[in-house]
């Protein structure tokens, strides 16, 4: 009975284009990546609340991420033999026992490990709201209001939590992030419980060859692997610049609504101006302005690199999203590109971890900069590539083929 009550009938079907069902997809896609939306604010939390150490804090916040990427790669070979609706149920169960279980131990691996577990369940949410929105009549728009609805998230929450960390600690902080997991359940019986007849590909995708398909999805690789370096530790690097806490915070939640610009121009761009220029100036505005974070910088210098960041960050995702998607007409390179987006945001904790100083994050924001130009250099090839073999393509008008989602 309770099943049937959270999971509704999987004999009755669903439209993904409905208020419900859509309205269902954005919650859990909020939901999903919940803690890394407010990850610096997170990680701040660990060494000022808990104690641990700059470098303890980023392999935690990293343990989470693998778990989010552990799930997002096994869903592109299992998503199409599974009940959707089991799997959202039981990843926002797993997401609530990871966060409750933390609150009762302080000993760093136990954290990490059941970080780690709740990263299990956040992968199968996010992986599985992200295809849902994939499926709609119209997808451009529902994934901008679905990146809409995660930067507001951010920009309400960041600055709330030095005040919350005051209030209830961290364990109330956690006890948060668990109830808006358990608040998921009842929309569950709203999504579909599968999806694969509705897969739809880029109407301009051509093969553009596995050597410039290899250097897109290392360049979406380095991307997001630069952004799991400067994004964890972007609150410390404000707080060791000078500025205090809750400029920080402020600092961050506004730069939240800079990128629901930046994902908003993306939408409002298309490819009228095709896709080189705008990714070009997009991670241009990612990895030029970290330059000014070196040294003293203050709250204001702060503040205005971090909303610049933000909405570069949010303007380029929905481009390389597009491209990738442009680079065969099998749907495959967007999948292997997601499960390696998450697998940067997993391993750059990490890897800033064993660069960070004891508050001195100069290495740091090296790392990420060179990263951040890697990228840039990586995805150049291929983008061109693709524009030049689509203007001498004759690109059938519709969607294409169904493919396999895995």
């Amino acid at each position: 009975m309770l099943s049937r009550l959270l999971l509704g009938d999987p004999d009755l079907p669903v439209d993904v284009n409905s208020f419900r069902s859509l309205s269902a997809a954005m919650l859990m896609a909020v939901i999903g990546p919940e803690v890394f939306i407010v990850q610096p604010g997170f990680v701040q939390g660990l060494v000022q609340y808990l104690g641990f150490s700059d470098q303890q804090a980023g392999y935690v916040a990293s343990a989470e991420m693998w778990g989010i990427a552990a799930t997002t790669v096994a869903m592109t070979f299992l998503a199409a033999r599974l009940n959707w609706r089991h799997v959202f149920a039981a990843s926002l169960l797993l997401i609530v026992a990871g966060n409750l279980a933390s609150l009762a131990v302080s000993d760093v691996a136990t954290f990490a490990a059941l970080r780690f577990l709740a990263g299990v369940g956040s992968g199968g949410v996010v992986s599985l709201s992200f295809t849902v929105v994939g499926l709609t009549r119209n997808p451009e728009r529902n994934f901008g209001w679905l990146i809409m609805w995660v930067l507001v998230f951010g920009a309400l929450v960041l600055p709330a939590m030095p005040l919350a960390y005051e209030r209830v600690g961290m364990s109330g902080v956690i006890g948060f992030f668990a109830l808006l997991a358990a608040c998921g359940l009842p929309f569950v019986r709203y999504l579909p419980v599968s999806g694969e007849e509705h897969v739809q590909v880029e109407a301009d995708a051509v093969d553009i060859g596995w050597t410039f398909k290899g250097m897109a999805l290392a360049a979406m690789h380095s991307y997001f692997l630069a952004q799991g370096v400067i994004w964890a530790y972007l609150f410390l690097i404000g707080v060791a610049g000078g500025a205090t806490e809750q400029q920080v915070a402020n600092g961050l939640g506004i730069s939240q609504w800079l990128g629901v610009a930046g994902a908003f121009t993306a939408a409002m761009l298309g490819i009228r101006w095709g896709r080189a220029r705008p990714l070009g100036a997009s991670i241009l505005m990612t990895l030029l302005p970290l330059a000014c974070l070196f040294g003293p910088s203050g709250a204001l210098v702060f503040g205005v690199v971090v909303g610049i960041y933000n909405y570069g960050w949010n303007m380029t995702h929905p481009f390389l999203l597009a491209a990738m998607a442009s680079f065969d007409r099998s749907g495959r390179v967007v999948v292997h590109a997601v499960a390696l987006q998450m697998l940067g945001l997993a391993i750059g904790p990490a890897i800033a971890a064993t660069v960070v100083g004891d508050g001195n994050y100069g290495a740091v924001l090296w790392l990420g900069m060179a990263l951040f130009a890697a990228s840039l250099a990586l995805i150049l090839p291929p983008v061109l590539r693709q524009a030049r073999l689509a203007r001498a393509a004759i690109v059938p008008a519709g969607p294409a083929p169904h493919p396999p989602l895995h």
